[in-house]
């Protein structure tokens, strides 16, 4: 918690006078610190990412070479359409829904939450099918939606991988590449005072990469490269959970010594 403090080398090392005038922020319960929640916090994050396999954020040699190559990779521009169908979603008010009543994505044109605003029960021939790039409207905020959902009245639109290459629409890690190359593409040009449309996305372009010897879009290397990313982000968490336990554990015994 202090090595920001103390972290311009030998000249500025800290001293028993230093560390007197240092505060640090911990959690508090009935105005003592609260190291029951400290232990359960960390406890049940470690679990987490045990229970999910999250807690393996090694690479492969493939996922490694992924990284070193993201430079010399060949790219094409495609047409959204070439890629996507495109679809308007269903529109629902959000005054005619009622917030967390059930277990279906409600969606609106929010950055937060994978764009979640609630999950509801709603009448299902409003529902619109997951496996897909969704496109907040007003707002040009992109996530991929895996499951089944509802949309609010945001003028949202789904892309969905054309039929000779939806085999790979069950992949996150696919979907995840294909949406951010989107947004990165268009994020320029559309605004809330510009709002994209089925029709504007028509004539839009994007790139991604290709294999070099049969110029075909280079599905594995997405995978591979968005695997390697999402597991130097866990290496972090992980990292920060351990340094976590750590203090948890010094702080518990020095107290207790007390």
């Amino acid at each position: 918690m202090l090595s920001n403090t103390y972290s311009q080398g030998y000249s500025n090392y800290p001293t028993l006078e230093k560390l007197k005038e240092n505060k640090i922020i911990l959690p508090t319960k009935e105005k003592g610190v609260d190291f029951g929640f400290m232990e359960s916090f960390i406890s049940e994050l470690e679990a987490y990412l045990q229970v999910t396999g999250l807690s393996d954020y090694e690479l492969t040699l493939e996922e490694k070479e992924a990284i070193d190559n993201i430079e010399h990779l060949c790219w094409k521009v495609f047409r959204v359409t070439d890629i996507f169908k495109i679809k308007n979603t269903k529109s629902i008010l959000s005054s005619q829904v009622i917030f967390n009543s059930g277990k279906t994505p409600y969606l609106c044109a929010s950055s937060e939450n994978n764009g979640v605003a609630s999950y509801i029960t709603y009448d299902e021939s409003l529902m619109d099918e997951g496996q897909c790039v969704f496109i907040g409207g007003k707002t040009f905020v992109i996530s991929y939606q895996k499951e089944n959902f509802y949309s609010n009245d945001s003028h949202n639109l789904a892309l969905y991988l054309h039929k000779e290459n939806e085999c790979h629409a069950s992949s996150p890690l696919i979907q995840l590449f294909l949406a951010t190359s989107v947004f990165k593409a268009l994020r320029h040009k559309y605004s809330w005072g510009n709002s994209i449309s089925k029709a504007k996305i028509q004539s839009d372009i994007f790139t991604l990469p290709i294999n070099p010897n049969t110029e075909e879009i280079d599905f594995s290397y997405m995978q591979t490269l968005i695997s390697a990313v999402q597991k130097l982000v866990i290496r972090d968490v992980v990292l920060y959970a351990n340094r976590k336990t750590e203090a948890t554990k010094q702080a518990s015994s020095q107290e207790m010594a007390r």
